[in-house]
Parts: C-alpha cells; sequence; structure tokens
C-alpha cells in the first residue's frame, strides 16, 4: 500500500444537489473495480438509516456511523483503498488531519457535505478539504422559487427563512430545507 498514492476527492453543493448520489456513484464504480471500499459518516445523521449513507432520491450505501473523525482510524479495515466519507461538514476538525494520514496510506478518499451553512457562509471543515484536494465538483440543485440553478441551502422555519442568529447544525431534510437560488436565499438578521 505504501507504493500507492492517495487522493483527495470533494463534492459539494447545496442541500438536494445529488451529493450523496455522486458519492455513492463513485463508490460503486470503486467495489465494481475490485477496490476494497468503507464508508464513515457522522453519528448525528439519522435521516433515514443509522448504518446506510442515504440520498435523498432513495440511493444507499452501507456505511459506519461515527461520533469523532478520529474514530475513521480505529474503524479502518486492513487494505481499504477507498474511504468515502459523507456529511462531512458535521465532524469535528480532527478530519483534516485524518483524512492527510488516510491519503498518506495511499487511500483514495471521496469527501461529500454541504460547502455552505443555511447562511451561505462556509461550513466547517469543507473549504480547507476544497482547497486541498485533487477534485472538486460543486454540483447545484434547483431553486424551489424560480426552477433555476440554485447554489444556497435555505432554512425554513415554520415557512419562513431561519434568521442568522439561529443555530448553524440542525439536521433535517426537505421538512425544515429547501435548495434556492442566490437571488431567493433569504437569511434575515434581526
Amino acid at each position: 500500500m505504501t507504493d500507492t498514492i492517495g487522493s483527495l476527492e470533494v463534492v459539494c453543493g447545496s442541500m438536494f444537489c445529488g451529493k450523496t448520489d455522486e458519492l455513492i456513484r463513485r463508490l460503486r464504480r470503486a467495489v465494481i473495480a475490485r477496490k476494497k471500499v468503507q464508508v464513515f459518516k457522522p453519528a448525528i445523521d439519522m435521516r433515514y438509516s443509522a448504518e446506510q449513507i442515504n440520498s435523498h432520491a432513495g440511493s444507499a450505501f452501507d456505511a459506519v456511523p461515527i461520533a469523532t473523525a478520529r474514530e475513521i482510524l480505529s474503524l479502518l479495515e486492513p487494505d481499504v483503498t477507498v474511504v468515502g466519507i459523507d456529511e462531512a461538514q458535521f465532524l469535528d476538525d480532527a478530519i483534516l488531519d485524518v483524512i492527510d494520514e488516510l491519503i498518506e496510506k495511499g487511500i483514495r478518499v471521496i469527501v461529500a457535505g454541504l460547502d455552505t451553512d443555511f447562511r451561505a457562509e462556509p461550513f466547517g471543515c469543507m473549504p480547507v478539504l476544497m482547497a486541498k484536494a485533487e477534485r472538486v465538483d460543486k454540483l447545484q440543485a434547483i431553486c424551489m422559487v424560480c426552477g433555476g440553478p440554485a447554489s444556497r441551502t435555505q432554512r425554513l422555519v415554520n415557512g419562513k427563512p431561519a434568521r442568522y442568529s439561529d443555530p448553524v447544525v440542525i439536521v433535517g431534510a426537505a421538512e425544515m430545507y429547501e435548495a434556492r437560488c442566490r437571488a431567493h436565499h433569504e437569511v434575515p438578521r434581526s
């Protein structure tokens, strides 16, 4: 394994843009290529399944839930050549060092996550991972107001835009989030 060069790929964008579908597509291709694949997800993401990553469109792939990024290293199976990490923005800052260690071991790391939070501000580790990656794919969704390309995640509280002062991390799906374009994304500050 030490002769192999590792790499980092990042799939990012707003909610409902297909990040997890793209991650799963790449993982399935790695399995077809007879690579040993292992997938991790933050334990706080229980939206669909505790031990799978799931796309809003219905795709799924087995995954190991973790509470901290360092758990990846202790749970890593022998001879793994591809590691997938979904919803990386929810993991602690140690994820940056963990990913560096995986890459140094010759592992191909594929990360999916929100690049910005509901305020349209950089989210967690994602900006650093995007800067360090060999490949970054930023996907777009469809704006739920105008139907145009959407790059932002709108959080709704009782049908109205969440306020800037609201907590950044609230795990949810279509019941509280929708994709919006820049023109229709709203974050009241008062």
